[in-house]
């Protein structure tokens, strides 16, 4: 049928139908126009490939940059006040030891209480975490018990004052090269930095004890640990490189791909950020 006599037609129609159903009835020129517009193929947009062909405009968006290395031990460190201080406090890759401490006035900025058991009903500081840490954590315990174990949060955020406590009865009770072994002096705890926490099973007797490490939560932990993210901060045999006796019990928190990478390789967080990858003994 010729062109002209269809777009008549279709034109006719629209008009009846308008004037039948008493709405106004639109202009006779955009009728032809949109008709027009219709019966033309749009173009591809510049830089798209039509169907069927290959686009060979490389797109920078393929292309995922790998993920950069923290900074270095060396690279995150300053000397205040004759203390040399962390200049990294908040970052998930931040390293506090016996020769690294937090900021004198330092509070993680996001503290949570993850939804987990703990062996305690007291409404403490010590159940608090920082965000992120606290939801890997319960990730981390929900994988357990799928794999039948059962885990308790002991020991979490610690305050400079609640550390400070701690650390001068661990001297009165048990003596100061006990308490270098075991506990940080105040400022240079992991805990407070809000990504670390104690973790035990149901059984008491093991609980914050080296023996930990051989009951199925703790072999459990040390493999499956890294799967969301947390490390086993202190381990056996890196006393020197920690300055830390072991501690199967003490998770610290990275994110999952610095932590898959630590345990894969049996190292230590000091010896992953140290910029020749071997730590300095403490």
């Amino acid at each position: 049928m010729n062109k002209n006599r269809t777009t008549g037609l279709a034109v006719a129609a629209v008009l009846s139908v308008a004037l039948l159903s008493g709405c106004e009835a639109p202009s006779l020129a955009k009728l032809l126009s949109s008709g027009d517009q219709q019966a033309q193929p749009s173009a591809p947009a510049s830089g798209a490939s039509s169907e069927g062909s290959e686009n060979t405009t490389p797109s920078s968006q393929q292309e995922e940059p790998g993920i950069q290395k923290p900074p270095s031990l060396q690279e995150t460190i300053t000397m205040v006040e004759g203390v040399p201080t962390v200049t990294n406090p908040t970052e998930l890759s931040v390293v506090v030891n016996k020769q690294r401490a937090l900021p004198a006035d330092y509070i993680p900025p996001d503290l949570v209480e993850p939804n987990v058991p703990f062996p305690f009903d007291e409404k403490v500081e010590k159940r608090f975490m920082r965000a992120e840490a606290a939801k890997a954590l319960e990730e981390l315990f929900a994988k357990a018990q799928l794999d039948g174990i059962e885990l308790y949060a002991v020991s979490g955020y610690r305050s400079y004052k609640t550390q400070r406590s701690l650390y001068e009865t661990y001297v009165k009770t048990q003596g100061a090269e006990h308490a270098a072994a075991y506990s940080a002096v105040p400022g240079k705890s992991e805990h407070q930095t809000g990504l670390a926490m104690d973790v035990s099973g149901a059984d008491a007797k093991t609980r914050l004890e080296e023996p930990f490490g051989e009951t199925p939560e703790g072999q459990w932990l040390a493999a499956h640990s890294a799967e969301c993210g947390f490390i086993i901060r202190y381990l056996k045999g890196k006393e020197a490189i920690t300055g830390y006796s072991y501690e199967p019990w003490h998770l610290r928190y990275v994110g999952k791909e610095m932590a898959q990478e630590i345990m894969a390789k049996g190292i230590t967080l000091e010896d992953y950020l140290s910029e020749d990858g071997t730590a300095q003994k403490q």
